[in-house]
């Protein structure tokens, strides 16, 4: 029996651990899947990754990427390290990942939680390759631009029509409100929404009549959490996941929804902000109270749909455009398919993303 997390038809197709002890870099990369082409994934940096993280997360992404009709296949990358030391220490350390993973032409680097633009031009400028650049190089920062954020709109815009929910007066929290939540909120402020509660890795601020959201991202913006807000109750983290709204969007690690915590869960639709945020488990018991929940590789496919975008030489308008009409019709696609075989939706969305990848690797000699 393999000790991958994942070890099947799908892959992984390539895995490397990656050491230079000279400036104590520890990194894993994963390329689960390349039978649609070259997977991309993003870096995500932080001291408590796992391998067994960065498996699952490579998994999610071979489905996303899938699911949207890209070719590309999944895959990622851990560092094991604080993105909040040193900017010329987190140089080095980037640069020597970017050095190691040369090689693994594969795997396309991007921006994720502990990572930016900046560090993908490290990237690029070692090895001539990565996506989320600056667009002093090119690139489109869909960071920047909140790509992933835009995204989710379009999911939880979608995904009220299905469930009766009217957007206008629609209250939200968000759990992680960084480079996902912060523009998920943007994004939805502008379709009338209103947000109750936001989280961080510093706690809860909430107000029932509403939060200022412009005033809320220039908090984050001038190095602040949220609750160094001048505003709004301060609560505990975990908090955010009990507030009254009519939307939850979990946007930061994974595992954050488990069994015990869904059964507290107050709104009517979740959308999955983050990669891996919810259990099978978690999501049954949404399931079962009847709370409609957006699988993550639907919901959050905005930042990669950007990436490819960028990666075959398009604009940042035309990244805008395929993420509306690829997260539009995919989630319309998923919960139809949920309500007619009375299946929770990640059922639904997987089965599809399975079809789709299946069909990739029918034209391959092998993976």
């Amino acid at each position: 029996m393999s000790e991958f997390p994942f070890a099947d038809e799908f892959g992984p197709a390539r895995v490397e651990h990656l050491y230079e002890p000279s400036i104590g870099l520890q990194a894993v990369v994963v390329v689960d899947n390349v039978a649609a082409g070259p997977s991309i994934g993003g870096v995500r940096m932080a001291p408590d990754v796992s391998a067994r993280e960065c498996f699952r997360l490579a998994r999610a992404m071979t489905w996303k990427n899938a699911a949207a009709g890209l070719a590309h296949g999944g895959g990622k990358s851990v560092i094991f390290a604080d993105p909040g030391m040193p900017i010329a220490d987190k140089e080095r350390l980037v640069r020597a990942f970017a050095a190691l993973v040369h090689d693994v032409h594969d795997y396309i680097p991007g921006p994720d939680m502990g990572t930016d633009e900046t560090c993908m031009a490290w990237v690029r400028d070692e090895i001539g390759r990565a996506v989320g650049l600056p667009r002093a190089l090119g690139g489109i920062p869909l960071d920047e631009i909140g790509a992933t954020g835009f995204g989710l709109a379009i999911a939880v815009d979608v995904a009220a029509a299905h469930c009766g929910l009217e957007l206008n007066g629609a209250r939200i929290a968000v759990q992680g409100f960084g480079a996902v939540g912060k523009h998920a909120a943007r994004f939805l402020a502008e379709r009338g929404t209103v947000l109750v509660a936001a989280a961080d890795i510093a706690g809860t601020i909430a107000d029932p009549n509403g939060l200022d959201v412009a005033a809320l991202i220039a908090v984050k913006a001038g190095g602040g959490r949220v609750v160094d807000a001048p505003f709004g109750e301060k609560l505990a983290r975990e908090a955010v996941l009990d507030v009254d709204c009519d939307i939850l969007i979990p946007a930061a690690r994974p595992d954050i929804l488990t069994v015990d915590n869904a059964k507290h869960v107050r709104a009517r639709l979740v959308a999955q902000g983050a990669n891996i945020p919810a259990s099978v488990d978690a999501e049954h018991v949404l399931y079962e109270r009847g709370i409609l929940s957006v699988p993550d590789f639907i919901a959050n496919a905005g930042g990669v749909i950007c990436a490819a975008v960028e990666y075959h030489g398009g604009s940042e308008a035309a990244a805008f455009a395929e993420i509306e009409d690829k997260i539009s019709r995919n989630v319309a696609t998923v919960l139809e398919r949920s309500r007619d075989l009375a299946v929770p939706p990640r059922s639904a969305a997987q089965a599809m993303a399975e079809e789709r990848v299946r069909a990739a690797m029918g034209y391959r000699r092998w993976r």
